[in-house]
């Protein structure tokens, strides 16, 4: 009986996901009336960086080369011990007296009681001037018509916080094989159709695009009111969604793009400070998620092996598994004959969330860009996703 559920399960995210993803806007079929350049829309971009010099000139000269918006870039080496500040200071020298503007934030210190990212975050947005903030990541290349598509789809759609889905460039096929397996477990938690429905509780957050008007972000306190959240941009979203306000999601392919991780352990090692703070560091409830996803990997091999009609059951979970790698394949960049590693790589996503939450309690916290915060700490200012 256990395995017909699962196969039932798997076929209405299919489902969904043929009949659900298409209503999601694509921006890359959107176009807007040409204004003059002195109407063009104003954006603040805030672009954190620490220890990033390889990748953070390319982000810069990306945003610095958008057309139709005037930008303000604000960029901020958090702390670097590298090349990334001297590199900022040039990308910024090379274009003064552009089309935009970038100005330079060196934060040598962390103050008490914040973790790096939200401080970084706060401290750069309080130098805004444009009526919407893009918070973005160092590793992110935008497309030229990228910040204008999504601030102008924001306006016309009367959005409050608008998040562009990035594509996920791979390298590997270690990385393809895990963003894939990723991808098809998260359709049981995040359907993206439903984050732009009021009456629904999806909502999305996503640190390589998070558009938000200005008076929207000072209403809801800001990072500052995340000071010690992990997941600060998921957070966000969910305090936008539940606080009443407009929130929508957009598609655009080739409009931002970001490498997440280098191979399937590169995976593995980002998912380090993630998946534990996910599950609010309760060690009981990333429990019960480790055995539902042992069950999900296990129980239709079972099934097989079992043989009669659960056999049919388990047979039928893997070819719904494969049906959502086929019909999303251009959506996450991973074909379909990747499913064959699916039950390797969700048994490799269920080791990184043991391996996440083990780390944080042998630590007592969490390790992040070489800072331990202490758990006690984190788990005091949780708030909560649900």
């Amino acid at each position: 009986m256990s395995s017909w559920l699962l196969a039932l399960g798997w076929f209405w995210q299919l489902a969904e996901w043929l009949v659900r993803f298409p209503q999601i806007p694509d921006l890359t079929r959107r176009s807007f009336a040409a204004l003059p350049p002195s109407q063009n829309p104003q954006l603040t971009v805030i672009v954190p960086a620490c220890n990033e010099e390889a990748s953070i000139e390319t982000t810069l000269r990306s945003l610095l080369s958008s057309m139709g918006i005037r930008l303000q870039i604000i960029a901020v080496d958090d702390r670097s011990t590298d090349q990334t500040g001297a590199i900022m200071d040039a990308v910024a020298t090379a274009f003064e007296g552009g089309a935009h503007t970038i100005e330079v934030l060196h934060i040598s210190e962390l103050s008490a009681g914040w973790l790096g990212k939200p401080h970084a975050l706060a401290t750069a947005s309080s130098k805004s001037q444009a009526d919407w903030i893009l918070f973005t990541d160092w590793d992110v290349v935008f497309a030229p018509n990228a910040a204008a598509l999504a601030v102008r789809h924001a306006q016309d759609e009367r959005l409050d916080h608008l998040v562009l889905m990035p594509d996920w460039t791979m390298g590997s096929h270690g990385e393809a094989a895990m963003h894939g397996a990723m991808h098809a477990l998260s359709t049981w938690t995040l359907r993206l159709w439903r984050v732009s429905d009021p009456k629904a509780r999806d909502f999305i957050g996503v640190g390589a695009f998070n558009l938000v008007r200005r008076d929207i972000y000072e209403a809801l306190g800001g990072f500052t009111a995340l000071r010690m959240e992990v997941l600060e941009d998921l957070r966000f979203g969910w305090m936008v969604k539940r606080a009443g306000y407009r929130q929508g999601v957009a598609l655009g392919t080739g409009l931002a793009a970001v490498r997440w991780s280098a191979g399937a352990w590169g995976v593995v090692r980002n998912l380090e400070k993630n998946l534990f703070a996910l599950y609010r560091y309760k060690t009981w409830l990333a429990g019960v998620a480790a055995l539902g996803l042992m069950v999900q990997i296990a129980l239709p091999f079972v099934a097989v092996f079992v043989g009669g009609w659960a056999c049919v059951a388990g047979l039928l979970t893997f070819a719904a598994i494969a049906g959502l790698y086929f019909a999303s394949g251009k959506v996450t960049r991973v074909t379909g004959g990747y499913v064959v590693f699916y039950p390797l790589a969700a048994a490799l996503f269920l080791f990184a969330l043991l391996r996440s939450t083990a780390l944080a309690l042998w630590r007592g916290g969490i390790v992040w860009r070489g800072t331990l915060y202490s758990l006690k700490e984190l788990r005091a200012n949780a708030g909560r996703f649900w």
